[in-house]
């Protein structure tokens, strides 16, 4: 089963980090991300540019849209990456999950819809 793991940290917390610690934390990171890959539990994800990148677009109930700088709501926590987890249940995704290298770090999980 397939599932999204949303990768959701404070910008603020990383941006206060020494390079060296940042750069530790990309290794533990990297060091993850193969293991779970090397595993087949992790089949594909990315890092996404900080939140100030981001455009949203709001689809009105006419159908107008509007566009907007920034991510979709405000808050600390933004989504800063993503991950495809192929696992055989919930309980194996969570696992995957929890052993994320990226304390503070908030992580959802959730199954990807696959039609026909």
């Amino acid at each position: 089963m397939k599932y999204m793991m949303l990768i959701a940290g404070n910008e603020d917390v990383w941006a206060s980090r020494t390079p060296d610690e940042n750069a530790a934390l990309y290794q533990r990171i990297g060091r993850w991300w193969a293991e779970e890959s090397a595993a087949g539990r992790v089949i594909d994800g990315h890092e996404l540019e900080p939140s100030p990148t981001a455009t949203t677009v709001r689809i009105g109930a006419d159908g107008g849209t509007t566009v907007t700088d920034g991510p979709f709501i405000e808050g600390k926590e933004l989504v800063g990456g993503f991950g495809i987890l192929d696992v055989a249940d919930l309980d194996e995704a969570l696992s995957v999950a929890a052993s994320w290298p990226v304390p503070g770090d908030t992580l959802e999980i959730r199954p990807i819809v696959e039609r026909g």
